[in-house]
């Protein structure tokens, strides 16, 4: 399991801004060491354990770049065309039959092994042939032209994969063309996964009048399976401060992150937080971001725990920009950066400043083809259609107080955020 001091995450202040929250975690939480191999079809997603040096070049060998003939560049024509007979054939897959002599060209297709004493092919579309059979080549043409040579991609023994890396479908196909069949890989992250609250019954079971089926925790299992987590679904937690502590010393020493939502406001039916002080240390508990201030972070028994708030929207965006880089910081990479695109604002909005605030949209193409936003007609945090009827959000930074209608923002659509 990954180990925490007590200590990892101390911050000073009462309240922590988001890149101070993500800073800390980025450069505090030790990363799993244990590995696995897996088989190459099943790496997509995964983080690469070590380093991936080149088995071979890329290309394995020097070949034509396109449909054509291959010739000397001794044989160049200099000015004017020449005439060259044509001295045999090479396909992708096979080698030539003899090397090519002075004074002659050679068909040759994409892909194909240049046949020895050739370095230069003219692409079939920049010559003809004439009656008698024969390739006119034309003038201009630089040496080496149209070659890939071996290595020209990666040369053998070179860092063709770093370590840390998560791997994605190009970086999976690169080491097929190095004929790997397997990669070794960090191991899962092993997550345990608690609702609490007496308000609330899991899907399937029965509900009480005063009871809402459980919805966080099925949002939160879905977006840690897919950040390649391996998830312990443990349930729903009474509000029972003693329950709780309980829980989370028992998973501690067989995860590597504890995550629980609801429970971690200021209400005396709030435990989460008690609990934590109680079982482990607390070292973070609000932060300065809309929706989602009450955030608690702490640590039991050297592991990581995560308390997201109970509101959906609240626990979806403290999610992305807590657990998510705390879980790509214990399998030993960084989540890539989620880049906001520059848009117009359709809508005005008031926030306070020092406080970083989250605001969701719709995208769409405006009368004059400029990208625009439009808020979601609603604001409150427990509102789950809010999430599924919008494409993304607009990151509104500390500083901004005011957004009015033409405004640059910037814009993150969901599918760079999960």
């Amino acid at each position: 399991m990954a180990q925490l001091s007590d200590d990892c995450f101390a911050f000073g202040g009462p309240m922590m801004s988001v890149d101070e929250a993500v800073g800390i975690i980025a450069s505090r939480v030790t990363a799993v060491r244990e590995t696995e191999t897996v088989a190459l079809d099943t790496a997509d997603g995964r983080v690469l354990a070590a380093d991936l040096a080149a088995p071979l070049p890329l290309p394995p060998f020097t070949n034509s770049a396109v449909d054509g003939y291959a010739v000397r560049s001794s044989d160049l024509p200099q000015s004017g065309e020449r005439v060259m007979p044509v001295r045999g054939r090479v396909q992708a897959g096979s080698w030539a039959a003899a090397p090519l002599g002075p004074g002659a060209a050679m068909r040759i297709f994409t892909g194909a092994p240049m046949p020895a004493g050739a370095d230069t092919v003219f692409m079939q579309e920049d010559v003809r042939i004439d009656a008698a059979g024969d390739v006119v080549l034309p003038s201009g043409l630089k040496v080496g032209a149209n070659v890939r040579p071996a290595g020209e991609d990666i040369p053998q023994g070179a860092v063709a994969l770093a370590a840390g890396r998560r791997l994605r479908p190009q970086d999976i196909a690169l080491a097929a063309a190095f004929g790997l069949t397997e990669l070794e890989v960090i191991r899962p992250i092993r997550v345990a996964l608690f609702s609490t609250g007496n308000e609330l019954a899991s899907p399937g079971s029965p509900r009480a009048a005063a009871q809402l089926f459980d919805s966080n925790r099925f949002m939160l299992l879905a977006m840690l399976r897919r950040l390649g987590c391996e998830v312990a679904d443990l349930g729903i937690l009474r509000d029972e401060r003693a329950a709780l502590v309980r829980a989370v010393k028992q998973v501690a020493a067989s995860h590597d992150l504890i995550l629980t939502t609801g429970g971690v406001s200021t209400g005396e039916e709030d435990h989460v937080k008690a609990a934590v002080e109680s079982a482990g240390s607390l070292v973070l508990w609000r932060m300065a971001i809309k929706p989602g201030r009450p955030v608690a972070m702490g640590v039991v028994d050297g592991t990581p725990l995560v308390g997201l708030p109970g509101n959906p929207v609240a626990s979806f965006v403290t999610f992305v920009h807590v657990v998510r880089p705390t879980v790509f910081a214990l399998a030993g990479t960084a989540p890539d950066p989620a880049v906001a695109m520059p848009v117009r604002a359709g809508f005005t909005y008031k926030k306070k400043a020092g406080r970083r605030e989250y605001v969701r949209v719709n995208l769409r193409m405006a009368g004059d083809g400029t990208p625009e936003v439009v808020k979601f007609p609603r604001e409150g945090a427990g509102l789950l259609s809010s999430l599924v009827e919008t494409d993304g959000l607009v990151e509104l930074g500390e500083p901004i107080t005011l957004v009015e209608p033409g405004q640059t923002v910037g814009f993150l659509g969901y599918a760079s955020l999960i």
